[in-house]
Formats: structure tokens, sequence, C-alpha cells
């Protein structure tokens, strides 16, 4: 079982990227998928979470408005859109798997993990 993330890279201020979490070793399905970021010093957190179904959508406040999540569950990816990049979105981001019709924004819930890809947000 692997994720793997990717997509990160430098990027302006207003900018966009999007990233892309690959899942290998499992169908993703039936897994709810949840990206959480970290920047140093700080502790991971949650930015959002989608759903097995896809029905059910999570965004942290700080990027309400500005990500989006999606996932092609043919191509075994989650996808999160994120636009009008600030500074402080500058972290490592992480994505996360379980087996589940649910999400959280709880590190400890999810049973699989991808390495992080860097965003870096800088003029």
């Amino acid at each position: 079982v692997q994720l793997q993330a990717s997509g990160g890279g430098l990027v302006q201020p207003g900018g966009t990227l999007r990233l892309s979490c690959t899942v290998s070793g499992f169908s993703l399905n039936y897994y709810a998928i949840g990206w959480f970021r970290q920047a140093p010093g700080t502790e991971r957190e949650g930015v959002s979470c989608i759903d097995s179904s896809e029905i059910n959508t999570y965004y942290a406040d700080f990027v309400k408005g500005r990500f989006t999540v999606s996932r092609n569950n043919g191509k075994n990816t989650v996808y999160l859109q994120m636009n009008s990049l600030k500074s402080e979105d500058t972290a490592a981001y992480y994505c996360a798997a379980r087996f589940s019709n649910s999400y959280s924004t709880d590190t400890s819930w999810y049973d699989y993990w991808g390495q992080g890809t860097q965003v870096t947000v800088s003029a």
C-alpha cells in the first residue's frame, strides 16, 4: 500500500498549484482521503478531506473558497486544487487514507500516509 503525493513547487502569491495523491496497492473506491500540511515548527493540520463517495468534503476555514478537493477513482488519484495561494500556505503537504465512508481531520484516524510534497509560496 502506497500513497504518492506530488505537484508541489515554488509559486508566487496569488498563484495556483494542483497536488495529486496517487495510491497503489489498493482500490481508492472505498477509501477516505485527507490532505494535511505541516510547516516547520508547527503541528500537522487538516486542510481538506473527501469521503469515499465524494459526496462529503471538508475544508479548513483558512482554505475555504481557495482550495478544492476532488477524486478520480478510475485513476486512483485524489487532487487538491489550490488557488489564490498565500505565503502562509507554505508547508509540506501530505495525503492520508483510511478504508471508510466517512472522513476526519484527526491525523491518528488515518491508516496510510504518503510522503510530503513541498509547497512554497513566495515572491
